[in-house]
């Protein structure tokens, strides 16, 4: 029996998706654990990856129809063995030891007796393989991508209550099974961005806490350009509306700084601008 389940949903990235179990399967746990790869979407190169893989870790591949991550995770929880599961995505390369101390870290919750249930963050960082350009290091930076810059004084411990659901990053986190089956994550989300956080407010109000462990490290293999970047956040705006009790979506003075930042030429302004683009339309509803 596995401890750890790692759930990986993918989308016709075969070759990354290659890479991403080459990491799993240096794992210093390797004998703890079991992968999970769900194709939303049918693609018989990533078949073929998982069939013909040489991993030596148990190896489960699931085809579903084409919807979206959030039922592709879902659907790997439901066939996990493992108490633990870990989500990440299939751009994220686990360091060597991150597995291990995504258990160590479950583990010596309960041996110091902590009544807390509590899921566990692993750090990302962009790739250093990749061509890291300016936008990549503010999205880094500024929190839009990953916010890990502003969980400095959270290292090794719990992030607060109060602001833990904007860190619940699906591609590097590990929580128990149990919880995970009875807070599937959203399926009828159609616009991408405020998933997590939708889903980290329900695990906050399970109650699950959120631990952060910068030790458990991956790389994130995916670069993007400016003009993506700004296309992201024009379909962060949109989407927003789909995700009204998050309480993400700026109002009043906040609004207004985003307004007048949007004229300025800088990385935030241009973002800030791209977001307002989006958030001032109503894209389409979930269904």
């Amino acid at each position: 029996m596995p401890n750890l389940s790692i759930i990986i949903p993918t989308h016709k990235r075969p070759n990354i998706l290659k890479k991403c179990l080459e990491h799993i399967g240096v794992q210093t746990v390797r004998d703890d654990l079991e992968v999970i790869v769900v194709s939303d979407g049918p693609c018989n190169e990533s078949k073929k990856v998982c069939t013909e893989s040489k991993l030596g870790i148990p190896l489960k591949y699931l085809e579903i129809e084409k919807t979206q991550q959030g039922v592709a995770r879902n659907k790997g929880v439901e066939i996990a063995e493992a108490q633990l599961v870990l989500f990440i995505g299939d751009d994220i390369f686990l360091m060597p030891d991150a597995c291990q101390k995504h258990l160590e870290t479950h583990a010596q919750q309960i041996d110091a007796g902590s009544p807390l249930e509590i899921a566990v963050l692993g750090y990302t960082t962009w790739d250093p393989d990749l061509e890291i350009n300016p936008t990549m290091k503010w999205l880094e930076k500024s929190g839009w991508q990953f916010g890990y810059p502003k969980l400095k004084n959270y290292e090794k411990n719990l992030i607060p209550y109060s602001i833990q659901e904007r860190f619940t990053y699906t591609s590097h986190i590990s929580l128990p099974r149990d919880i995970a089956l009875k807070h599937p994550f959203s399926e009828n989300v159609s616009l991408y961005g405020w998933e997590d956080i939708e889903w980290g407010k329900r695990l906050k109000e399970h109650p699950l806490k959120l631990f952060y462990q910068p030790e458990a490290k991956a790389m994130h293999h995916h670069s993007l350009t400016h003009e993506d970047s700004l296309a992201r956040m024009e379909t962060l705006g949109r989407s927003i509306h789909h995700f009204p009790d998050i309480g993400r979506k700026p109002k009043g003075v906040k609004r207004l700084g985003y307004e007048i930042t949007a004229f300025l030429p800088t990385m935030k302004g241009k973002h800030r601008k791209a977001f307002l683009k989006g958030l001032k339309k109503h894209g389409k509803p979930t269904s």
